[in-house]
């Protein structure tokens, strides 16, 4: 559990570690999910519940299977369908803006201001067509909801390379735009929040402090 009460996350959302490989991060997704049962046995009635009603719930989680169902006799093929989008395109597509205006390998690890304004304005046009995902099986509606969450992390992660101008992290990602190396700024931490009414990030930096010594 993170620092706010019944807020729980594993994997990169735990600081955003590059050297978070994916044993690590099923290791604790596992541990996550333990801990999210053994908070609602511990705090019970005084865990509150969601604004929405449970069918509202349920509807929402099952919106991918229903996209799928409702269209995908449009086609003779159902991964290609004008009315919905498979998983599996989604990643490739997420992975590719982010590869190419994020500091992926396809920049080798280079950015700029410009290209991850660009990259902000990609992923609300991704946003907007995870609406329309699709789930023919269980598997691929996990999936669909993997891609839903995927985008927070992305975004969260680009942000604070945007915000971050001073930022050089050697063979992770370099600020093409400020190649300098700033000490006097780069050794702090940096939080954000984001508004899901607004649809805003906000970000602040806070002191580092070193507790051992050289």
């Amino acid at each position: 559990m993170t620092t706010a009460k019944g807020l729980f996350t594993a994997g990169d959302g735990v600081g955003c570690s590059g050297h978070k490989f994916s044993s690590g991060s099923h290791a604790e997704g596992r541990i996550v999910a333990k801990s999210m049962l053994q908070y609602l046995r511990d705090e019970g009635s005084k865990v509150t519940g969601f604004k929405e009603t449970d069918q509202e719930l349920v509807d929402f989680t099952y919106l991918p299977v229903r996209n799928y169902l409702d269209s995908c006799d449009y086609t003779t093929a159902e991964d290609i369908n004008p009315n919905y989008c498979k998983p599996a395109g989604m990643a490739m597509r997420l992975m590719k803006m982010t590869n190419e205006y994020g500091a992926g390998t396809g920049t080798f690890y280079m950015t700029n201001g410009k290209s991850l304004e660009v990259l902000m304005d990609l992923f609300e046009m991704f946003k907007e067509d995870l609406e329309k995902i699709a789930a023919g099986d269980l598997h691929e509606l996990m999936r669909a909801w993997e891609i839903n969450h995927r985008l927070y992390t992305v975004q969260a992660h680009t942000r604070h390379i945007q915000y971050r101008e001073e930022s050089r992290y050697p063979g992770f990602y370099y600020r093409g735009d400020f190649m300098g190396q700033n000490d006097d700024e780069w050794f702090c931490f940096t939080n954000s929040s984001y508004n899901k009414e607004t649809n805003e990030w906000t970000l602040k930096k806070e002191p580092y402090h070193k507790i051992i010594s050289d």
